[in-house]
């Protein structure tokens, strides 16, 4: 039906058409070859697990996934004929990328498992189609011509902006270089995407400018001549909005965060358009003005502690995500041109250092930026890459990421910034130098030592240090910063300076800094300067306070200094043999007392003639005790009328056990015992029976099914035979034959049959 090496944009085909059988040739792309059918839009899983809507969802999922693999299936003219033409199934795929649930819905995870296989099922067929979609050669016969492609989705609207992005949101996890190179082909072929990407950025800006204005925050780019509205003052904040407003913007900043930040990170290229409408300035003071408030309304408002919860996890997520975008767009569109070695690397290290310094108006987002990515590690690569860079510049930046940590009142997890790029361009230890002329270099340079630890010694899980408080660094390093101050102040003493680095986070410079300023904390003033390092107590010894159940037992080596080795041995004991082992019978010898008192029964304790004051109170019929219930002493209660007297008063005779029976019977017991034997022969349980009679009895049922079957046994096989020399019968020289003419069919691959025939054929001399 279709040309070899013929795009499908040029290819025609002929078709039969109406009954009389007649011809016509039309383009393979044409809407009289669209098959009739129906799709159906998508509709979101019910948040409840109320059976009948359950039930409605799967019925009509159902009908979905039948019609999204019949469109699988279709080939290569067929499908696109399909997807250009039919109107129902691009309405059908939109309505999944608005209606599916994301991972942060509250609805997102049914709890009904036919419910998440039909949607794990529909989420991989609306996939499978729009990658499709998005390709124009699926082999070297069904192609389409590039250009042609690019006007078929573009004209059409199989793709545009706002499809990509739902696109990365629900399909990014665990295929993102599949979408890549999906996405890369749609703007590779079309490049009108990029226009539609440029002027789909300031609606972007425009979500959070309503986001801030539904807060009631007036944002800093507005225009100082736009008139203020006369209800400006009494607009709502996020501390006076209902909760199910608060809980829907919550909702619809994190959507879109989660959004621009999957969009990026699957495609990069995008990073350039973004920066182009200075979006990382404006994704920046939004963070700084919206993000406090929200967390400030979740903290203080009261709120059913689940949704409390939720909003706290949306707010925390947005935040995170935000400050991925940020660095996303610097990673590509600045740090990613220097490290490759750009022509124009100077312009990259100049926007980027305008970045950070912008950076520095916005406290909590520059000290939330540097707690994921260390600014110090970029400028430490910047000083790698441009040597000309400027230190002065470099310096003014990191002490603006410690004000912004001051400012948000956080403490940072590793040394101060200033000091690890010092170390790291090389700066000399000052520790040779007098105390004076460390005092007139300042707090920046002061507090370079020998050895400084990196962020990654500092976030090191927690290890307990010498003084006992817990501590972020190991002893080594504990020590090394104890010297290091030493050397500085003689006259201070250890436990003083372990005290002041414990107060301020175990970093020395600012230590030090505050000691010859006199700006301690009230608590450090009021200690001894010379406190001595406290004594590290010693822990007990591991075996007094261990606790097992084997203690203080006649064999606890650990308490004991004498045992009896005569009870200790390895192996048999020498002197012993298994049959007198076998025959010590002595532990039954023990038991055989024991049960003998349980054989002497006493129903009734009569009482004799004595007088009332020699008999003893405990066994005396004529005291009435009053809390006795003697209701059913006469009474046979559960006694049937077919029984008889004596049946129902005699109690059960004693029944010495097995192991403790002498090997003497009585005639009696071995009456009884060949009585008992006829009766076990007639019906006789076996716990495990004889395997040869179990084998019997399979074989006798596999023959019978055999013979029901018409099953013939094989012929018997003589190619045994009898001994060498003796001659053999006509019936083993003909198996033999047989066989050597057969074996190489399976384990040798033909290999005799296949030599025979090269040698027949005059290729194998012989």
């Amino acid at each position: 039906m279709a040309c070899a090496k013929v795009p499908l944009d040029e290819l025609h085909v002929t078709e039969p058409l109406g009954p009389q059988g007649k011809e016509r040739t039309l383009p393979a792309l044409h809407p009289d070859r669209k098959e009739e059918r129906c799709f159906l839009t998508f509709k979101p899983p019910p948040e409840d697990g109320t059976p009948a809507l359950v039930e409605e969802f799967l019925e009509h999922a159902q009908f979905i996934s039948e019609d999204l693999e019949w469109l699988l299936a279709l080939p290569h003219d067929k499908f696109w004929c399909q997807v250009v033409f039919d109107e129902s199934l691009q309405r059908c795929l939109d309505s999944y990328l608005r209606h599916a649930p994301r991972s942060l819905d509250p609805s997102g995870i049914s709890s009904s498992p036919a419910v998440a296989d039909m949607q794990r099922n529909i989420h991989r067929s609306v996939f499978m189609v729009f990658l499709r979609m998005a390709t124009h050669k699926e082999s070297k016969e069904n192609f389409i011509t590039p250009a042609v492609f690019g006007e078929i989705i573009y004209n059409n609207y199989l793709f545009d902006i706002p499809k990509i992005l739902d696109l990365c949101v629900l399909f990014g996890k665990g295929n993102s270089q599949l979408l890549h190179k999906m996405i890369e082909n749609i703007f590779t072929q079309q490049p009108s995407y990029y226009g539609d990407l440029d002027e789909t950025i300031p609606s972007i800006i425009q979500v959070f400018d309503s986001i801030l204005q539904k807060c009631g925050i007036q944002s800093e780019d507005t225009e100082d001549g736009q008139p203020l509205k006369l209800n400006a003052n009494r607009c709502l904040t996020a501390l006076t909005m209902s909760e199910e407003e608060l809980a829907d913007l919550m909702l619809y900043m994190c959507d879109t965060c989660t959004t621009i930040h999957s969009f990026l990170d699957i495609f990069p290229e995008a990073c350039s358009a973004f920066k182009q409408h200075n979006f990382l300035n404006r994704l920046s003071s939004f963070y700084e003005m919206v993000v406090p408030d929200l967390e400030k309304a979740v903290k203080k408002r009261n709120f059913n502690k689940s949704l409390q919860e939720d909003m706290w996890r949306q707010v925390s997520h947005s935040r995170k995500k935000m400050v991925e975008i940020a660095h996303l767009l610097l990673q590509h569109s600045c740090l990613q041109p220097i490290l490759e070695g750009s022509e124009n690397v100077a312009s990259f290290v100049e926007d980027l250092l305008q970045n950070f310094t912008v950076f520095l108006q916005e406290k909590r987002f520059l000290a939330d930026y540097d707690e994921q990515f260390p600014i110090v590690d970029d400028i430490s690569l910047l000083q790698q890459a441009f040597p000309l860079l400027d230190e002065t510049r470099t310096s003014y930046l990191l002490q603006g990421v410690d004000s912004a940590y001051e400012s948000v009142g956080k403490k940072r997890s590793f040394p101060s910034a200033i000091s690890s790029v010092n170390h790291s361009a090389g700066a000399k230890s000052k520790t040779g130098r007098d105390l004076e002329a460390s005092q007139m270099e300042g707090a920046g340079v002061l507090g370079v030592r020998e050895e400084l630890r990196g962020a990654e010694a500092m976030t090191d899980t927690p290890c307990k240090g010498d003084n006992g408080a817990v501590c972020t660094i190991s002893a080594g390093e504990l020590e090394s910063l104890l010297t290091h101050i030493r050397e500085l102040l003689p006259d201070l003493g250890e436990g003083f300076i372990m005290a002041c680095l414990e107060e301020y986070g175990y970093n020395s410079e600012l230590v030090v800094n505050n000691i010859l300023e006199d700006k301690l904390s009230p608590s450090l003033d009021k200690l001894d300067r010379a406190m001595a390092r406290p004594v590290k107590k010693e822990l007990p010894a591991v075996l007094s306070t261990r606790s097992n159940v084997f203690n203080d037992d006649e064999f606890d080596v650990f308490n004991r200094d004498r045992l009896d080795m005569s009870r200790i041995w390895k192996g048999r004991r020498q002197g012993e043999s298994v049959r007198a082992t076998l025959d010590d019978k002595q532990h039954i010898e023990e038991q055989r007392e024991r049960y003998q008192a349980y054989q002497t029964v006493v129903d009734e304790i009569p009482i004799g003639n004595e007088p009332s004051g020699e008999r003893d109170d405990a066994f005396s019929l004529d005291d009435y005790e009053d809390e006795y219930d003697d209701t059913y002493d006469d009474n046979q209660i559960g006694a049937n009328d077919l029984d008889e007297e004596d049946e129902l008063l005699n109690r059960r005779p004693f029944t010495i056990p097995l192991v403790l029976r002498t090997t003497k019977k009585t005639q009696e017991e071995e009456d009884e015992g060949e009585e008992e034997d006829k009766n076990e022969a007639v019906k006789k349980d076996y716990f495990v029976q004889d395997p040869a009679v179990l084998r019997e009895r399979a074989e006798a049922r596999r023959a019978a099914m055999q013979s029901r079957k018409g099953y013939r046994p094989p012929p018997a096989n003589h190619v045994v035979g009898g001994p060498k020399g003796r001659g053999q019968a006509q019936e083993t020289v003909l198996d033999r034959r047989r066989k050597e003419a057969n074996k190489s069919r399976g384990a040798n691959h033909s290999r005799r049959t296949m030599a025979d025939r090269k040698r027949n054929k005059g290729m194998i001399p012989s």
